[in-house]
This record gives structure tokens, C-alpha cells and sequence, in this order.
């Protein structure tokens, strides 16, 4: 794979400012639909194969119940246990699952966002392009038939840093994570960026919800969608740094990754993650007890292996996502 050029040095396309990434990964007059994934080649794959030494899996998934109140107002989990023994099948029972797909753990896909300057997808892609049940552009089943999202993950624990430099913040007020920050948290564990990486961000929302007693508190704050919340400072020169390091992926038990409110001034991550580079964009990762196994291991680096819903003209999708040592 050549050599991908800097956020600086990436051409801007009539109204979007530069960094954007459309035309990157086109080949044989062939629009890419894949973006940033484009990084997870069979050698880096087998690359983080080769951080599985101890047989230990744990789950990034939580729990599909959780928010109690999902933001945006998205429908919750609905299940609904069948007996078949109504249809001479005694013994038997099936069930019925209904759930918004970024109503927890969630991979948000590239047809979530348009970029506002323009009004277009990834790569150019029209509206009316993706409308309906179109599965053709921008797909989340295009990841299944690349194979799923499998790659070296990294582990920034941002809460075990904080606490280290006795810096204090809330997760549910607004909070910027600097590059700088990532920085030095990745040198004090040992990390070393990867290209092809999928970083992994532990900013301590989850852990609030699941210590927090105050359950109207809890549920007010995920009704309210644009309250002020913990995450990665969405300045240019934190995404430039995104950029730059051409992770494959970003991840996190945020909100949105990034801090809320989003910046009125510039595009946010969502905005250059999405719309501009084809990067998925994790939300709502259940951390904590990767970052109890990182820090007793020793080892903040993992394969991580991702399977979403294989859903023509899908959206977005639970993660289906585990870290293995």
C-alpha cells in the first residue's frame, strides 16, 4: 500500500476544507466504499495475531438494555421470549429482538453522517444514492464482505491517567482528551502506535453509569443528547493527529468518541471520521473490564476482532466486538 499523505498535505474537494480523503483509496475509476479499513491488509491482521499469547478473550459488548434511556430518543430493546409449545412444539422457544442499532455498543457507519459543507457521504456518495433499503453504497454489510474489522487495538486508559496526575473532571460534563494526553498516557503503558491501528479511548462514562445510584440522574443525562459530555477534544490539530497516526478505526465508551458539545466552529470527529476519511467511529464500548486485564497484564495492545450485523443498506451496528490477549 503506498504511502498515505499527511492531514496537511490532503487536497480539499470544492467547499470541503482540506483532510479530506475522497479519491484516496479509488482504484480503476472504482469509487472506494471501505475508507480508513482500506489499513487492515492480511499483514496487519496477522501482525495482531501475534498479540494473542495468553488465551484470554473479553467482550467490548454492553449490554443491549443498557442506556435505560437511549439517546436521541432511539427505541430501546424490545425481546420477547416465545413458547412454541402453542404450535405443537413442547419444550421449545424462539425470540423476538427489537432494538435501535445505536442504541448502546455501537459502530456508527458510513452512511450516518453527511458532511455538512457539501451534503454528501464518503467518497462523494449522493443522498439520494443511499435512499431506502439500498444496500449498493456504503453499506455496513461491505465490512462482512471484507471480513469483519480485525486489527492490533490499543487501549488508552484515560481515567488510570487521570488519576496518576491527579487531574480531575466528570464524565458528564464537557471534557476535551488532548493528543498530547494520548500521548503521554501511550508512552507511561508502553504503547507504541501502529499504522492500521484501532485506538480504543477508556474515558469513564460507562463507569459512571454503572457506580451511579442516582437513577434519574443516570436517565436524564442519556435523554438529553446534546447535554456536555466526556471525550476526545474535536480541535484540528487533535484530528490532524488522528490522521497523521492512519488508525484503521477510533473506539471509546463516550458518547460520541469525542467531547459533546460538538465544536461550532469547525467539523467535528464525526464530520472528519466519517464524511471525510470512511472511518468508523465506536461509541458506548463496554472498557472496563479490558482496562481491569490491560493493567493486570501488563499490556495495553490486543487483537481485537469485530463482527457487525451483516445488514444490506445497514446503517450501523452493534460492535459483536472482543479483545484477546
Amino acid at each position: 500500500m503506498p504511502e498515505l499523505p499527511k492531514f496537511h498535505d490532503l487536497p480539499g474537494c470544492g467547499t470541503i476544507p482540506c483532510g479530506c480523503a475522497w479519491g484516496v483509496w479509488d482504484r480503476d475509476g472504482v469509487r472506494d466504499e471501505l475508507g480508513t479499513l482500506n489499513l487492515l491488509t492480511p499483514d496487519i491482521i496477522a501482525n495482531a495475531a501475534k498479540q494473542v499469547k495468553h488465551g484470554i478473550s473479553i467482550s467490548l459488548n454492553w449490554s443491549l438494555e443498557k442506556p435505560a434511556k437511549p439517546v436521541f430518543q432511539r427505541a430501546k430493546l424490545r425481546h420477547q421470549i416465545i413458547d412454541n409449545s402453542t404450535k405443537g412444539s413442547p419444550g421449545s422457544f424462539d425470540d423476538n429482538v427489537t432494538f435501535n442499532t445505536q442504541s448502546s455498543s455501537q459502530w456508527d457507519g458510513l452512511r450516518h453522517v453527511v458532511n455538512r459543507d457539501v451534503g454528501l457521504f464518503y467518497n462523494g456518495f449522493n443522498p439520494a444514492e443511499l435512499g431506502g433499503h439500498d444496500p449498493k453504497f456504503l453499506s455496513i454489510s461491505n465490512w462482512h464482505t471484507k471480513g469483519g474489522i480485525i486489527g492490533r487495538g490499543v487501549l488508552i486508559d484515560y481515567v488510570a491517567y487521570t488519576e496518576r496526575h491527579n487531574i480531575q473532571y466528570s464524565a458528564i460534563e464537557s471534557h476535551g482528551i488532548t493528543h498530547l494526553e494520548l500521548e503521554e498516557a501511550a508512552r507511561e503503558q508502553g504503547v507504541e502506535f501502529c499504522k492500521g491501528d484501532i485506538l480504543v479511548v477508556r474515558s469513564g462514562l460507562i463507569k459512571w453509569y454503572e457506580q451511579c445510584s442516582d437513577h434519574t440522574t443516570r436517565d436524564t443525562f442519556f435523554e438529553d443528547p446534546f447535554k456536555a459530555s466526556v471525550g476526545v477534544l474535536p480541535s484540528e490539530e487533535v484530528i490532524a493527529w488522528a490522521w497523521d497516526h492512519h488508525f484503521a478505526a477510533v473506539a471509546g465508551d463516550a458518547l460520541a468518541f469525542e467531547r459533546i458539545p460538538y465544536p461550532q466552529d469547525s467539523p467535528s470527529f464525526h464530520q472528519y471520521s466519517i464524511s471525510m476519511w470512511g472511518s468508523p467511529i465506536g461509541e458506548l464500548w463496554d472498557l472496563e473490564k479490558l482496562a481491569q486485564t490491560c493493567k493486570s497484564l501488563g499490556t495495553y495492545s490486543f487483537m481485537l476482532v469485530s463482527v457487525p450485523l451483516n445488514i444490506p443498506g445497514g446503517v450501523a451496528s452493534p460492535p459483536n466486538a472482543v479483545a484477546i490477549f
